[in-house]
């Protein structure tokens, strides 16, 4: 039986010039990693792309000597890949679709340039409309969704400008939707593509 050897000596191994050590950690956590990277973009081609950037980033951190997170690499490794993935959808110019709103995806009316005059009349109504809905969320919530809809911020430049950690700003705009969503409820109003 082979005798399991800690994350953070496999780093020490390879800080110390140990190839095999980065090998072993990358075959440890190859499905964790894989698996949480698809169930955020639905493709294989990208979950690999992503992938293989987020260790990029790790051999580069490892090999300048600048990982101190003693003990703790899966969780720093998911944060980068974590980064990559919103940046892989910022770049795609759409962002996912939040749990438990499938049908009311604020992103599907905003983004379409393709507008016909007729669309775009209704399109910038409920602009209107939306940037006053937006002003009943909570100033916290209200924050983070204009600077993610009329200033296509990263997260990590949300969590840099309000100093909360990405993980927050995730949460507050999840909570943003959500709550604007019973907020467009509220008045009845009918918002269509």
């Amino acid at each position: 039986m082979e005798l399991l050897i800690e994350d953070s000596v496999l780093v020490k191994d390879y800080m110390n010039g140990d190839e095999r050590a980065l090998e072993a950690l990358i075959h440890r956590h190859n499905q964790r990693l894989s698996s949480f990277i698809y169930s955020k973009v639905q493709d294989r081609e990208i979950t690999e792309d992503i992938f293989q950037d987020t260790f990029i980033k790790v051999i580069r951190t490892l090999k300048k000597g600048n990982y101190n997170e003693e003990g703790k690499f899966l969780p720093w490794v998911m944060r980068i890949s974590h980064n990559l993935i919103i940046d892989h959808f910022r770049k795609s110019r759409r962002m996912p679709r939040f749990e438990g709103n499938n049908d009311f995806n604020i992103f599907s009316i905003i983004s379409d340039d393709q507008l016909n005059v007729e669309k775009r009349l209704i399109k910038d109504q409920i602009d209107q409309d939306l940037t006053l809905l937006i002003k009943e969320l909570p100033k916290d919530q209200m924050e983070v969704l204009e600077m993610r809809l009329y200033k296509d911020m990263s997260f990590k430049e949300i969590s840099e400008n309000t100093g909360v950690s990405i993980n927050t700003a995730l949460g507050r705009m999840r909570y943003a939707l959500i709550n604007l969503r019973k907020i467009v409820e509220k008045h009845n109003i009918i918002l269509t593509n």
